[in-house]
């Protein structure tokens, strides 16, 4: 099997300070999350930044401080930057971090309930408008999909070429009103995209990490964050994204899957290196 892509997001537009007290806000708390998953063994940090506040904001001047500031302690590696934000954002304040040339970001290619009141938005034409963009800047998006709905959407655009290749898909699983994260939608999903594929998995709360662990298995990539799960086991909340990463690093290691580096990482995925 190739080498094993861990990819973490830190901090996601929803989970707090009080869910988790290790949750980064700040410019410097990105960076030191990003540094601890990084060592740990990320070679791709998922990025949504945040005001002092904790509040999610797309706002281009702060993603490029907290980019450079996450590369001056990482230099090599992969920022992908969020074109999700967060429920109730126009499309253009969601791309904005792509206009700071990262080498991947984010492309959600469905609408799903996410609780409550709250319904993250992306039809058809919003995703043909993100591919555009995103394209155009010469980024490799990652094709986030919540169900197989999504999956089914990207290879429908997939034929008509307004998404292209290489195609890397994110499945995220086990969040309310989306696919849930038993091993029978694992493999459906993983069965329903082409052989020359890539993807990765990131289950949310109890879901993390036995899905990282099928996807080990059968020879996929992982993400995992506070973004995503709070904590390292039932009861205990993570000692920050750096827990989150060694686990799956250890699980890795019961299967023989050894940890890409960053370059590794972009050679898979078909980047620059």
């Amino acid at each position: 099997m190739e080498k094993l892509i861990i990819t973490c997001a830190i901090s996601g537009a929803e989970v707090t300070k009080e869910d988790n007290s290790f949750v980064p806000y700040t410019v410097e708390e990105m960076a030191n999350e990003a540094y601890k998953a990084y060592i740990a063994g990320a070679s791709i940090i998922h990025l949504h930044v945040r005001n002092d506040d904790g509040t999610p904001t797309q706002n281009v001047k702060r993603f490029d401080e907290t980019i450079k500031a996450i590369i001056k302690k990482c230099p090599d590696v992969i920022i992908q930057p969020s074109t999700g934000g967060a429920v109730g954002m126009s499309n253009d304040e969601r791309l904005q971090p792509i206009y700071l040339n990262p080498e991947m970001c984010t492309l959600d290619c469905g609408s799903v309930n996410f609780g409550g009141d709250e319904v993250f938005i992306n039809s058809e034409n919003d995703i043909i408008y993100f591919a555009e963009k995103i394209y155009e800047k010469g980024i490799l998006p990652e094709l986030e999909c919540f169900g197989k709905m999504h999956v089914d959407q990207v290879l429908r655009l997939y034929k008509k070429e307004l998404i292209k290749d290489h195609l890397h898909f994110s499945f995220v699983l086990g969040i309310p009103g989306g696919m849930t994260g038993e091993e029978r939608d694992f493999l459906f999903l993983k069965d329903s995209i082409p052989t020359n594929a890539t993807y990765s998995v990131a289950g949310v709360g109890r879901y993390e990490f036995k899905l990282a662990e099928l996807s080990i298995k059968h020879g996929g990539h992982v993400r995992v964050g506070l973004e995503d799960n709070i904590y390292i086991r039932k009861g205990v909340k993570a000692e920050g994204n750096k827990a989150l990463v060694e686990e799956v690093v250890r699980i890795a290691k019961t299967y023989g899957r050894s940890i890409a580096s960053p370059n590794e990482a972009r050679k898979i995925l078909g980047l620059k290196v």
